[in-house]
């Protein structure tokens, strides 16, 4: 299970492993007030993609395609993401005012799609015996 949380709420025991998705540590946020397991500072948008979005010079949308080819060009920042998420609830931090449109919801989903892809990888079905031998 993969949920989304601000750094500036709470944590609860249900949130499980706590990462936050950011490449900058949220303004106002001591380290020590904010429970992680980890920051993984190199899942999160390039500096450049990020300052466009903020800057309004990318909407939404081309932010995520443009965070989502990012996330295809290295999936060793992410990998390990889908083995927590796989046996537990992973909550993935961020610090952005809107809850709706940032980084840790396209990553997010982009992890539940990759979790998806996962489950759907089973051998293939054998089909012998609908075939009639000679």
């Amino acid at each position: 299970m993969i949920e989304c949380k601000r750094a500036y709420a709470p944590a609860s025991e249900s949130d499980g492993y706590r990462v936050l998705v950011d490449r900058l540590w949220p303004r106002n946020c001591r380290k020590q007030q904010l429970p992680l397991n980890e920051w993984l500072r190199e899942v999160a948008p390039s500096t450049a993609l990020r300052r466009a979005f903020k800057a309004g010079e990318l909407d939404f949308t081309a932010f995520r395609a443009g965070y989502r080819q990012e996330l295809a060009a290295r999936p060793g920042h992410w990998w390990k993401l889908l083995d927590i998420a796989e046996n537990g609830t992973l909550t993935l931090i961020y610090g952005a005012r809107d809850e709706t449109q940032n980084n840790a919801q396209v990553l997010a989903q982009w992890l539940e799609e990759e979790l998806d892809r996962r489950a759907d990888a089973s051998s293939p079905v054998c089909y012998a015996d609908g075939f009639k031998t000679p």
